[in-house]
């Protein structure tokens, strides 16, 4: 019987409500001020902490990643001009020269001067289109 005439006075008096939540929210708010809720925020900031860390792992290793690919990219740019360059200074000397093209030492210098840059090119292409998404 008792129940029901404190749920009856409770439906009755709204003003009783308001102070029983505003009491609530204080005690919330003491608690808060208090470090009592210190181990649940502690485990947030902890999973938060693992969180980040490890998207700034994820991070580093991409950048890493690019950082190499453009190493070897530009490694194997500079080998490529290294072994091309007696070609081409072959090549213009023996234009310069007024050698004929249809000499077999100047074709297969022009050649190889055509198709390394080209093969390069096409590896590099492969290389970048493979690696997007």
């Amino acid at each position: 019987m008792r129940t029901v005439e404190l749920v009856q006075n409770a439906a009755a008096n709204p003003a009783a409500d308001a102070a029983a939540g505003a009491q609530s929210a204080n005690r919330d708010l003491l608690a808060a001020l208090a470090g009592k809720q210190a181990a649940r925020d502690r485990a947030v900031a902890q999973t938060t902490r693992r969180v980040v860390l490890t998207s700034l792992g994820v991070i580093e290793e991409q950048r890493a990643g690019r950082r190499r690919s453009r190493a070897l990219a530009l490694a194997a740019l500079v080998l490529v001009l290294l072994a091309l360059g007696p070609f081409v200074w072959r090549v213009t000397d023996d234009l310069i020269g007024g050698e004929h093209l249809a000499d077999i030492a100047t074709q297969t210098s022009l050649w190889i001067c055509i198709l390394c840059p080209a093969v390069l090119a096409a590896v590099i292409v492969a290389g970048w289109a493979r690696s997007r998404p």
